[in-house]
C-alpha cells in the first residue's frame, strides 16, 4: 500500500497537489499554518464593508489550462465569468479616450490590421516590436528586448506585462514575458478571453477544493505551522510543528508548498527568490453602474484595473511597492477619485477597504528567475511546490496550480 503524502501549505499549490494525488487514490494530509486555506488566493468577510471580499483581485484567461483543469476536478467549472470573446475595455484617464482591444480567435493576428480592434493611435507595424521579447537572449530584460516607450507601450504592453509580472516591465524578465505571450496573444484570442471569479476566489478555488478533498478522505490540519524538517541521509525523516511532530515512514513523501521565505527556513541550503513586489487592492461598497464592463484597464492613472462585481467595485494596482507606506485613507480617496471619474458615480467616497500585500509575488527579474528551484530536491522524498518554483511562468494562479501538479506527478512517479 502506498504511503502518505504530507503537504505543508494549503495555498493553491498545495491544494492542487492534494487534488491530483487524491484523484489517484493516494492518502494525503495537508498542513496549514493559518486558520483557513487559500494563502494569497482567499476570500474573507470584511466587517467594515459588510461584504465577503478577496484579498486580491485575480484575472484568469481562457487559455489557463491548469486552472481550468483544477476547477473541473473540484466541480467548480462554472465559477468563472467573462465575455464570450476576447475583449478588453480600456480607458485613458488623461485623454478620456475609451477603446476595446479585440484580438481575433485564431493564431493569425489579423486584428492588428483593423483600426477599431487595436489601441487607438497605434499602427499595425508597431505591434511587431513585441517580437523582440520572443527572441530575447536568456537573462535579458524586457527593456533590453523592446522599446518601453510610446503610445503602444503605454496603452497595451505596459498594462498587460505589468499585470502579468507584477514588476516594472523595463526591469522584468523577457523570458517570463515571452512565456506569457506564447500562451496568450501568440496563441490567439481564443486563449485570451478574460475571466473573473465573480463570486469570489474562495467560492471558486478554495471551498470546492476542500469539499472534494474531504470527500476523498484527505485530512486538513489548520494551525499547523511547520518549524523544522529533520533529515537522515537522503530522506526527510520528520516534520516538527508548533505543538506536534510527524515521523515520515519509508513510503511517505513530503511536499513543501509554503511561501518561498517559509520554505527557505525549512529546507537547508534552498536557493529561492528573495526579492518581492507588492500589490494594492481597493474595494468600494457601491453597485457598479449599468453597462460597466466586468474588467476595465485604466491607463495614465494610479489604478491599473477596475473590476465590477455584483456588490462592489474593486481596483488592483500592480508593482505597488511605492504605495505601501501611504496612509490608507489618502490612498482610498485617490483611487476613488479615479474610479468615480471612470464610472460617472458620485465623487463622495463610499465605504471602502484597502488591502496591501507587501510580498504578493516574487520580483519577476532575470536575477530572481534564476533563483527559482525545481520541484525535485536532493532528498528523495521531499518535493517543492509554489508559484515561486521553476514553473516557467510568473507568480500567477496558473503557475501555482502547475507547480502543485508537477509535485504530484513526481510523487506518483516515485511510487511506480
Amino acid at each position: 500500500m502506498s504511503g502518505t503524502v504530507h503537504v505543508v501549505g494549503a495555498g493553491l499549490a498545495g491544494l492542487a497537489c492534494a487534488l491530483r494525488l487524491c484523484g489517484e487514490g493516494r492518502r494525503v494530509v495537508v498542513y496549514e499554518a493559518a486558520g483557513a486555506a487559500g494563502g494569497r488566493c482567499r476570500s474573507h468577510y470584511d466587517a467594515g464593508l459588510d461584504l465577503v471580499i478577496d484579498n486580491g483581485n485575480h484575472l484568469l484567461l481562457s487559455g489557463n489550462r491548469a486552472a481550468h483543469d483544477y476547477l473541473m476536478r473540484c466541480g467548480a467549472a462554472g465559477a468563472l465569468a467573462g465575455p464570450n470573446a476576447c475583449v478588453f475595455d480600456f480607458l485613458d484617464a488623461r485623454s478620456g479616450e475609451r477603446w476595446r482591444l479585440r484580438p481575433n480567435a485564431s493564431r493569425w493576428p489579423w486584428w492588428i490590421f483593423v483600426k477599431d480592434r487595436r489601441a487607438p493611435g497605434t499602427k499595425a507595424a508597431e505591434y511587431l516590436g513585441a517580437l523582440g521579447i520572443l527572441r530575447a537572449a536568456p537573462g535579458a530584460t524586457i527593456g533590453e528586448a523592446m522599446a518601453c516607450s510610446g503610445l503602444l507601450y503605454e496603452r497595451l504592453w505596459r498594462p498587460v506585462l505589468l499585470s502579468a509580472l507584477n514588476t516594472d516591465p523595463r526591469e522584468a524578465s523577457a523570458g517570463l514575458a515571452a512565456a506569457v505571450l506564447r500562451e496568450t496573444l501568440v496563441s490567439g484570442g481564443a486563449a485570451c478571453r478574460p475571466l473573473v471569479a465573480r463570486h469570489g476566489l474562495g467560492a471558486a478555488f478554495i471551498e470546492p477544493a476542500l469539499q472534494t478533498l474531504q470527500a476523498r478522505g484527505a485530512e486538513i490540519r489548520y494551525g499547523a505551522r511547520a518549524k523544522k524538517i529533520e533529515f537522515s541521509g537522503e530522506r526527510a525523516r520528520a516534520v516538527n510543528f508548533s505543538d506536534d511532530a510527524i515521523e515520515l515512514g519509508a513510503e511517505d513523501q513530503l511536499v513543501v508548498a509554503a511561501p518561498a521565505w517559509a520554505a527557505k527556513e525549512l529546507v537547508p541550503g534552498l536557493v529561492a527568490p528573495d526579492e518581492f513586489r507588492g500589490i494594492v487592492n481597493a474595494h468600494f461598497r457601491v453597485k457598479p453602474p449599468e453597462g460597466q464592463p466586468l474588467l476595465l484597464g485604466m491607463v495614465g492613472s494610479l489604478s491599473d484595473w477596475l473590476f465590477a462585481f455584483d456588490d462592489r467595485l474593486s481596483v488592483t494596482i500592480s508593482g505597488a511597492d511605492h504605495l505601501m507606506d501611504e496612509p490608507r485613507e489618502s490612498l482610498a480617496a485617490r483611487i476613488w477619485a479615479e474610479v468615480a471619474a471612470a464610472t460617472g458615480l458620485a465623487a463622495s467616497l463610499p465605504r471602502w477597504q484597502i488591502v496591501k500585500e507587501k510580498r504578493a509575488t516574487f520580483a519577476a527579474t532575470p536575477r530572481q528567475e534564476a533563483r527559482r528551484p525545481a520541484a525535485q530536491t536532493e532528498w528523495s522524498n521531499l518535493l517543492l511546490a509554489g508559484d515561486w518554483t521553476n514553473t516557467g511562468l510568473p507568480a500567477t494562479i496558473e503557475g501555482a496550480i502547475r507547480s502543485g501538479y508537477r509535485a504530484a506527478e513526481l510523487a506518483s512517479q516515485e511510487k511506480r
